[in-house]
């Protein structure tokens, strides 16, 4: 879906498939005839914009034959679909029974994550729609904290200088800029967008930046005008914004609140959970280690990283931080020009919810994504962009 912004820029809205388990060229083929065209009809465009996510083995064959990349371009083309973004966060296995920590493998001192988004970068610029010239990349935050320790920092600054000089080479073959955005995620090395300017500004590139997650900016307790004031003032461009919604339990010591929290307490994804105390932001990894015991304190509210759908929040006692994602919005794309030209709605756990809030069928998914992005495009209008054909 394309919008354009009252300066006269075309704003970008997708919605990220890593929703639909797929680590094959096959089983991506599949999910743009069974799940994204059926979006795309149920909201009456000619044209929807999707996050792509590769995996691994899928984007392996098509960096290794062109004649699946044209392929690909054109099923695209033919069920009405455009990529100008790609998740390229998850590595393999994002639809496993148990993700957890793996989907921080391989991080940014791994050549392999290199190898992966080098890759990435180059099929986005062939897959990009024909008008457009600039494509983005999401990725992880270096690495997760607990496997961080010297010298990988330095291997990963490195890694992503290379990358940078990549990205260069690759706009000056094609045409094409793709920028890649560190995504900040609570546990991870870069948790905030605080965390990021430090790691950033040593990579020192224009085409390395940030993704602005407007859940895990949430799940931190971040202001987003301050967290989008920082970054400005630090001069690191904000390459894409993720919208989603985080889990928000107002009063975490009541029984019934703890309650509720449990059954959004899962086996697939970590779901770290955070509070703010005098002493300053206190978490755990996992939802259920909140629950268990008094490893969080309880008196001012948790939110927790659960990617909860946008025009659905949780019954009572629960909700969700929809409004973070709308003044995040707001200072995205709300003033005289967009800070960032790409928006995707990445909820990711709706076969993770409570079973009673989980689609049946695969009519229902599409019907769940329709209203999530009818909701985004709500928003966007009532900023005063303009929905294009």
């Amino acid at each position: 879906m394309r919008f354009r912004h009252p300066d006269g820029s075309t704003v970008h809205l997708a919605y990220c498939t890593n929703v639909h388990p797929a680590e094959t060229l096959d089983g991506v083929l599949a999910q743009l005839r069974d799940h994204c065209e059926p979006v795309r009809k149920r909201l009456g465009r000619d044209r929807l914009g999707i996050g792509l996510w590769l995996a691994k083995d899928a984007a392996r064959a098509l960096s290794s034959d062109p004649v699946a990349l044209r392929g690909l371009r054109s099923e695209l083309d033919r069920r009405g679909l455009e990529v100008v973004t790609l998740n390229g966060f998850p590595y393999e296995g994002f639809g496993a029974e148990e993700v957890k920590y793996r989907v921080y493998k391989p991080d940014w001192a791994d050549p392999e994550r290199l190898a992966h988004t080098t890759d990435l970068a180059r099929l986005l610029a062939q897959l990009l729609p024909d008008d457009v010239a600039e494509g983005t990349v999401s990725t992880l935050p270096l690495a997760w904290r607990t496997a961080y320790d010297a010298p990988r920092p330095d291997a990963a600054i490195a890694a992503l200088r290379t990358l940078g000089e990549r990205l260069d080479a690759l706009a000056e073959l094609t045409g094409r800029s793709i920028r890649i955005g560190l995504e900040p995620e609570p546990g991870c090395v870069v948790e905030t967008t605080a965390d990021a300017i430090a790691p950033l500004t040593a990579v020192g590139h224009d085409r390395v930046g940030i993704c602005v997650d407007t859940c895990h900016l949430a799940t931190s307790f971040e202001s987003p005008g301050t967290a989008l004031d920082a970054l400005a003032a630090a001069g690191i461009p904000v390459v894409k914004s993720q919208l989603s919604a985080a889990l928000h339990a107002e009063q975490p010591h009541l029984p019934e609140v703890r309650e509720a929290l449990a059954a959004f307490d899962e086996p697939r994804f970590l779901h770290q959970t955070r509070t703010r105390t005098a002493a300053g932001l206190r978490g755990t990894d996992d939802l259920g280690e909140a629950l268990n015991g008094e490893a969080l304190p309880d008196a001012s509210p948790w939110r927790a990283h659960f990617h909860v759908p946008l025009h659905a929040a949780p019954a009572a006692p629960l909700t969700s931080t929809m409004a973070v994602l709308g003044d995040t919005l707001q200072r995205l794309v709300g003033g005289p020009r967009p800070l960032t030209q790409h928006l995707e709605v990445e909820t990711y756990t709706w076969q993770a919810l409570p079973p009673e809030l989980r689609p049946r069928a695969r009519a229902q998914l599409a019907d769940g994504i329709a209203a999530e992005l009818t909701l985004a495009r709500d928003l966007l209008t009532d900023l005063g962009l303009k929905e294009l054909p």
